[in-house]
């Protein structure tokens, strides 16, 4: 099956290498960037392919020399380096498999994160804190830019709510396995006898939709506009600033208050609106593509709790794949690429196997 697929692949990868060098196409922007998103992605499967047929002529040549071989310390060295090599070909025949899966069109899309408190009171809002603080390193490793959108503080420099994007490449293909209950396990501040107390945070990973992506007429847009409140320096308070944005049809709401400007808040709210709108979208296709469902693994309930963090056994779990690792330190500090990594491991495993059923 895979054998027919990477024919047609090779054939549609000649093809876009065509159209890449037609001007007309520069002329239109996003089919440009859709054309040369999918001729990257061809363009590696390809490269991939021919690193496979080298290594299979190697191995095929090594079969010939062992064959044809009398020295015995030259037959210990041809059989290992055959050895070796036909495990290098079998990975690479595992990764050609993976990259040759078909890619939703999602991950290569910038992100709308949501950090909400949980149960736990002001200790749930500390640790949304936490969590985006991580977040904020983690995207400083891979050179991703975060831009907050809109919060909500608590009292202890926590947050109740905060709202933020980030850009960069293929960020929902990696953030998307975030979404869902996070839990933590450790001594509040506000704790005097030392009690391990158990809060929640929920995360919610929306791809970000651009204006093409979803039609937002301005008549079914409700717009009111009031005095922002909380910490936020003195000029929060002087001025109708903040803006909360009210889709009639569907009576999602986004509100933003963290600008100065109205138009500013006008506008981050409506990336959030967006986001909301496009994942509400999304969903409601999602629920009729039963396979595509059972090969996701916890990448979009946001009521599922995903990972434990205990900090006494300096514990992470992530309940999805039963991993534990002890370096939650690390971790937090926005060390979290090892996890994502097996969950997408899981996750291709399982489309391979429905794809081959």
């Amino acid at each position: 099956m895979f054998e027919k697929q990477l024919v047609a692949i090779k054939a549609n990868y000649k093809l876009l290498r065509e159209k890449l060098s037609d001007p007309n196409l520069i002329k239109d922007p996003h089919n440009y960037k859709k054309t040369i998103h999918e001729f990257n992605r061809l363009e590696e499967i390809h490269s991939h392919s021919q690193e496979i047929k080298k290594t299979e002529t190697k191995v095929s040549d090594y079969k010939k020399m062992l064959k044809e071989e009398k020295d015995q310390d030259m037959v210990s060295y041809i059989k290992e380096e055959l050895t070796t090599e036909e495990a290098s070909l079998d990975k690479q025949r595992e990764k050609l498999k993976i990259l040759m899966l078909p890619r939703s069109l999602e991950d290569n899309r910038n992100v709308v994160m949501e950090i909400r408190a949980g149960t736990g009171g002001e200790e749930a809002s500390l640790f949304s804190a936490d969590l985006f603080r991580m977040y904020s390193f983690f995207c400083e490793k891979k050179k991703w830019k975060l831009e907050t959108l809109s919060s909500s503080s608590s009292g202890l420099k926590g947050f109740k709510e905060i709202i933020f994007s980030i850009t960069g490449k293929s960020v929902f293909e990696s953030l998307k396995y975030e979404t869902g209950v996070h839990r933590v396990q450790r001594i509040p501040r506000t704790e005097t006898n030392g009690r391990i107390h158990t809060s929640t945070v929920t995360v919610a990973v929306l791809p970000e939709a651009e204006e093409k992506d979803i039609e937002i007429l301005e008549k079914d847009l409700k717009i009111d506009t009031y005095r922002a409140s909380g910490a936020g320096g003195q000029h929060v308070n002087t001025t109708d600033s903040a803006i909360r944005i009210t889709h009639l049809p569907t009576k999602v709401v986004a509100t933003c208050q963290d600008e100065r400007s109205q138009s500013k808040n006008r506008n981050k709210a409506m990336v959030i609106l967006r986001a909301r709108l496009y994942e509400q979208q999304q969903k409601q296709f999602k629920e009729n593509q039963d396979q595509q469902r059972k090969s996701q693994i916890g990448t979009g309930e946001r009521s599922e709790k995903i990972r434990t963090y205990n900090y006494p056994q300096s514990r992470i779990s992530d309940h999805r794949i039963q991993l534990t690792l002890y370096r939650l330190e690390s971790f937090m500090e926005g060390n979290i690429e090892e996890v994502i990594e097996k969950l997408k491991e899981k996750e291709n495993k399982e489309k391979i196997l429905a794809f081959n059923s």
